[in-house]
């Protein structure tokens, strides 16, 4: 996926739930329009612990990348 297409799906579904809520809410239904704020809300901190999680499978990957080298070689990577 392009990093458009990312950061359209992982920013305009909370934007278009958002949005949803407070039309909602402004037409009387305020219980409803909190219901979809809600949801936004969720849907973008889920959002975020999921890349939170991602960046640290690519930590242990680059810790598993030295640990090989040092394997190899017999010092780390760097030094």
């Amino acid at each position: 996926m392009s990093p458009i297409t990312l950061n359209a799906v992982r920013y305009g579904i909370p934007a278009a739930l958002f949005i949803a809520g407070m039309v909602v809410s402004g037409i009387g239904s305020v219980a409803a329009g909190a219901m979809f704020i809600g949801a936004a809300t969720a849907v973008l901190l889920l959002n975020f612990l999921f890349r939170i999680g991602v960046e640290g499978d690519k930590e242990r990957d680059r810790e598993e990348e030295a640990r090989r080298y040092f394997d190899e070689h017999g010092r780390w990577p760097g030094e």
